[in-house]
């Protein structure tokens, strides 16, 4: 997996309104199951895992890498962050820029904590490797995180067909310093 170059990893957590980011520790474990395990979580992501391999892959302590941010809600784990460059056999328009990706536990729709976390985290990245452009993609059919898509400032560069289903790739261009 492609990191996201020299920074110092973990950050200390990024605290949101509500929200704590974070990076992976023993305690979310569970929650890491029950996120990739989920139906709902993956209707537009090929499929959920089964539970009996996820409890017998995932390590004691959630992989910790550059990029990889447990999403709290108070003192609970609700989802996952995921920013790490995209590889060459994704999109050629997209490799080898940030990309953005996010699951939340279903109890954690609706209530804008993806906006709030991704937000966040797209901040933490303008500050630590400022002047980078990032990239999101998603399934067109996805109509949650198309919505999100737009509201954080990724604009479409294409759309294509991958997994059997019109994909969605955008592009946030790089923050501009201020003056």
């Amino acid at each position: 997996m492609a990191d996201l170059g020299p920074i110092a990893w973990p950050p200390d957590p990024i605290r949101t309104e509500r929200l704590v980011l974070r990076a992976p520790e023993a305690r979310d474990r569970a929650a890491f199951i029950e996120l990739l395990a989920s139906p709902e979580v993956h209707v537009y992501l090929g499929g959920p895992r089964p539970r009996d391999d996820l409890d017998r892959e995932l390590p004691e302590v959630p992989e910790r890498w550059p990029g990889s941010f447990v999403v709290e809600l108070g003192g609970s784990m609700i989802g996952q962050i995921l920013l790490r460059r995209a590889t060459e056999h994704r999109r050629p328009a997209a490799a080898g820029k940030a990309d953005l990706g996010y699951l939340f536990l279903p109890r954690a729709w609706g209530f804008g904590y993806a906006a709030e976390a991704c937000a966040a985290a797209l901040d933490w990245f303008d500050d630590v490797l400022p002047g980078e452009p990032v990239v999101l993609t998603t399934q067109t059919a996805n109509a949650g995180s198309m919505r999100l898509a737009a509201k954080l400032g990724f604009a479409e560069v294409e759309r294509f067909r991958a997994w059997d289903a019109e994909q969605w790739l955008g592009l946030r261009p790089p923050a501009t310093p201020s003056a």
